[in-house]
């Protein structure tokens, strides 16, 4: 359904844009329907400007985006209005997608102007109110008010109505419940694993949490300062993680059955790596680097049927089937 071919996104910075910022390095992967991808990875690995270029909302400045083996970036007008009517994002912070001096509810009315505008009031006000009640909220308690007299989860729920009264196909969602409390997480997660079962729903999930992105997704696509440095099934890359940036986020998640000081930190360097190398190489621990992490960019390569790695693989450790792979770590 949706797919990324070498995708990367260049910005200018520093005094009059005389200096280059690749916030996105050469990304490749898909989404097909009714899957659920997650896009993993720390602040400022470039996960939000892909879901920003998926939505047409930045232009991509190399590589291609095909959403049902079409060019994004040659939709205009018409087009590019039905691909918005399929493919919508929601974000963050529901408190900043609303204008404080507007009730909450202004952005069915924009909808209803902008995408069906030949539709009823009575025929409109039954379409909002199925779409309000497949998020589980009651009209009556949510329309007609402003965005401070509701929750953040209310106004997550109204940002997915919203998305559903498109009939969309593909959704963006953005760190969506990184502001919620817990209980509302779940119910959100749980929201998302519906819409994927009654509507074949594609979602490219965007977190820093791997324990969301298992809980909900099939694939995770891990990035590392706008590089991919693994992606796979998700039942694989948890059980069978290869890089050793996938290996430092599993063992940086807090476990129950040990202090948070008696976890090892894993952190290394934050130095930027070199640009002709690995993008992990000043982080990466000892003996797992060497000369050639340093001067040779790893290419993302299947180790295992579906699993994709960008590390170089050491000769010195075959693997069982006798091509050469990464050591046990």
């Amino acid at each position: 359904m949706l797919e990324l071919e070498r995708v990367s996104k260049t910005y200018r910075v520093g005094t009059f844009g005389g200096k280059a910022l690749r916030a996105v390095d050469e990304v490749s992967f898909s989404v097909d329907r009714g899957e659920v991808v997650a896009l993993i990875g720390e602040s400022g690995s470039g996960k939000t400007t892909i879901g920003k270029m998926v939505l047409r909302l930045i232009p991509v400045t190399s590589g291609r985006i095909l959403y049902n083996g079409d060019d994004v970036a040659t939709f205009k007008g018409a087009a590019l209005k039905d691909y918005h009517r399929r493919v919508q994002g929601v974000f963050q912070d529901p408190f900043s997608s609303y204008n404080p001096i507007f009730k909450a509810d202004r952005v069915f009315r924009i909808v209803h102007q902008e995408f069906f505008p030949t539709l009823g009031a009575k025929e409109w006000k039954e379409k909002l109110d199925r779409s309000l009640s497949a998020v589980g909220l009651a009209p009556r308690e949510v329309l007609n008010k402003y965005a401070h007299q509701l929750s953040g989860g209310q106004l997550q729920r109204l940002l997915i109505a919203r998305a559903l009264l498109l009939e969309i196909e593909f959704l963006v969602a953005d760190e969506v419940i990184s502001m919620l409390d817990a209980s509302t997480r779940v119910d959100v997660l749980n929201l998302l694993a519906g819409l994927r079962e009654e509507r074949a729903l594609s979602t490219l999930f965007i977190t820093h949490d791997l324990s969301l992105g298992y809980y909900i997704s099939d694939q995770a696509v891990i990035l590392y300062r706008g590089t991919v440095v693994e992606r796979g099934g998700i039942e694989d890359l948890y059980a069978r993680p290869i890089h050793p940036y996938t290996q430092m986020l599993m063992a940086s998640v807090p476990r129950l059955d040990r202090k948070w000081e008696e976890a090892p930190l894993g952190l290394k360097s934050q130095q930027v790596g070199l640009g002709t190398g690995c993008v992990y190489y000043e982080r990466c621990p000892f003996p797992y680097r060497d000369e050639r992490c340093r001067t040779v960019k790893p290419l993302l390569a299947e180790r295992e049927r579906g699993h994709f790695v960008a590390c170089h693989p050491r000769p010195e450790a075959p693997s069982p089937d006798g091509r050469p792979a990464l050591p046990d770590r």
